[in-house]
């Protein structure tokens, strides 16, 4: 039998899968996780009068590492569907897709997230590095391909940006009063 979550400020535990689960539903959302082998896709879609619309996605894995195993976090895409929600900024649904994604990290043993916000654009790589830090990430490594380590980064990640790490308990115990326990 796994050990209890610690107790955190505010809940008194961590959010689980079922209220992450139950607090999108309150918002209105189907949030799936599929997984095969390590590979995951967290899927978000508003039932609409045409069906199911897909909102936003992220991908990545669950890599064995020394000290534990990491999460890597590939892609997350908001669709332009996503506009058309009522009351609800871009960024943020995905605290949604997130949330499952890490929790999905924890249970698989996970201890560190790690993920590259893309520099694509000035303006959007700055809103990005903002976003996944007051999310509760740390910037490690600026990744400009002007060194054979970076070359290995964008190898890794597909680009240029900026490298982030997480300790995944640590999000979730951030994260707690908002996908606290929905008693």
């Amino acid at each position: 039998m796994a050990a209890p979550s610690p107790p955190t400020p505010g809940t008194g535990r961590l959010p689980t899968m079922a209220d992450i689960m139950a607090a999108s539903r309150a918002q209105g959302l189907r949030v799936r996780l599929s997984t095969v082998g390590p590979l995951f896709r967290v899927t978000a879609t508003r039932v609409g009068g045409d069906g199911d619309v897909e909102l936003g996605r992220a991908e990545g894995a669950v890599r064995p590492w020394p000290g534990g195993s990491v999460l890597h976090l590939d892609s997350m895409r908001m669709s332009r569907a996503t506009l058309e929600v009522p009351d609800r900024p871009l960024f943020g649904l995905g605290i949604f897709l997130g949330a499952v994604t890490v929790r999905h990290g924890f249970d698989a043993g996970c201890v560190r997230a790690d993920l590259l916000a893309i520099n694509d654009t000035p303006l959007y790589h700055n809103k990005l590095v903002k976003f996944y830090t007051r999310m509760g990430f740390k910037a490690v490594h600026e990744v400009d391909g002007s060194s054979m380590m970076d070359l290995a980064h964008m190898l890794v990640w597909g680009g240029k940006g900026t490298r982030m790490d997480a300790d995944i308990e640590q999000l979730l115990m951030k994260w707690s009063r908002r996908f606290g326990s929905q008693d």
